[in-house]
Parts: structure tokens; sequence; C-alpha cells
């Protein structure tokens, strides 16, 4: 059987549901005037919900949802992605676009990114480099995978407000890729992200991530 293409999966409804999830979530965090009798009731419909979309398990167990592996590349991948993933509930909602060699997100995080009071969770604003530091090597035709990481946090990041996310190709030694980033927020700095990125070969991908003609 041959696996489902990525624009049947990424369609109109799907995007709703995912803008509906979002907004779920960030309910469930911020309603702190639910009674308990609201919350049973809205946490049977959601297990209604997911019953009717994943069907249920035997012996009542939640069911895990695998999906059929397709990802052969980068834009199959991408619509998932739990910081730019469209269909991804738990991305948040920013805007990403791509010129003069540089990759620009701007966005809000909102309630489900939080960590320190207030603020962004730390381990958001690494995936966010992590994320945003390899798309721009993969716009840039330098794809590689993450070798090194390196966050320097400058100040801590404000849940509720407009973020600015900026990276680029910093330079090319051979296998080697060097890219930087900073993350700003209504015009202060708070992070600055370097990533090692490594290319690989078509043996190695082929080992770590299958063939095109895998089922």
């Amino acid at each position: 059987m041959s696996a489902p293409s990525v624009d049947a999966f990424v369609t109109d409804s799907r995007l709703r549901l995912a803008v509906a999830t979002r907004h779920l979530i960030d309910a469930v965090l911020t309603s702190e005037g639910a009674t308990d009798a609201e919350l049973d009731g809205v946490t049977d419909a959601i297990e209604a919900l997911g019953d009717r979309l994943h069907g249920d398990a035997a012996g009542g167990l939640r069911p895990v949802g695998r999906r059929s592996r397709f990802e052969r590349d980068h834009t199959s991948y991408l619509p998932r992605s739990p910081l730019v993933g469209e269909v991804s509930p738990i991305a948040p909602p920013f805007e990403w676009s791509f010129a003069n060699d540089r990759m620009v997100g701007t966005g809000v995080f909102g309630a489900a990114y939080e960590g320190p009071p207030g603020y962004v969770h730390g381990g958001w604003v690494a995936l966010a480099f992590d994320e945003i530091l390899g798309m721009v090597n993969i716009a840039g035709k330098t794809p590689g995978m993450t070798a090194k990481l390196s966050v320097r946090y400058r100040a801590p990041t404000p849940l509720h407000t407009p973020v600015r996310l900026e990276t680029w190709t910093e330079r090319i030694e051979g296998r080697r890729i060097i890219a930087h980033g900073t993350l700003h927020a209504a015009g202060q700095l708070c992070a600055e992200g370097e990533g090692l990125f490594i290319s690989i070969s078509p043996e190695l991908a082929a080992k770590y991530f299958g063939t095109r003609s895998d089922p």
C-alpha cells in the first residue's frame, strides 16, 4: 500500500483542527474559573472526539497513534514540526519567511510555552533555535543534522509578547555548517543561538530514515 501524500494530509480541515486544538490547550492551562462539573463535561467530550478520530484500543486503553512512515524529505516532515508545523496543535502560531539568506519568524508564545511565571520555558527557546537554524540551512541548500547547539540566554523571553526569531548560515567548512540566530521580544535581545550541523552521506541518510521505496 502506498503512503499518503503530504498534500492529502495537510488540508483546510486539518488546519482548522490544529487551530481549534491550540485553543483547547490554551483553555486547559488558563480556565481558572471552571468548575469540576464543567471540566468533567469537557473531558467526556474530548475523549469521545478522540475515540471518533482514533478509535478505541483493546482492553479500554487509549491508542498511541503511529503514522505511516513517509517523511522522505523536509517538506513532508515540517507540517508536523513541534515548532513550525501548520497542522501541529503544539506548534506556536508563528509566521515564517526566508529572504536575503535569512529565516525570520514572528509571533507570540502563549500559555502552553510557560516556564518561569510569565516567561517562555528555556527549552522552547532552545527548540526554536534548533529547528530554525536547521531550516535556514535547508533553505540555503546546505542541509545537515544537528551536532551541537549552543544557546546564550540574555534575558527572559516574555509570554504574550510579539517576538522575532532570525537565523542565518554563518559559514560552511566542508561537511560542517555553522548557523547563528537571535531572538528578540519587543526590541530586546532575549537569546542568541549557534548550531553546528553536519551534512551526511546518502548512505547514512538511508540508514536513519529509509529509502523512498520503503513501504
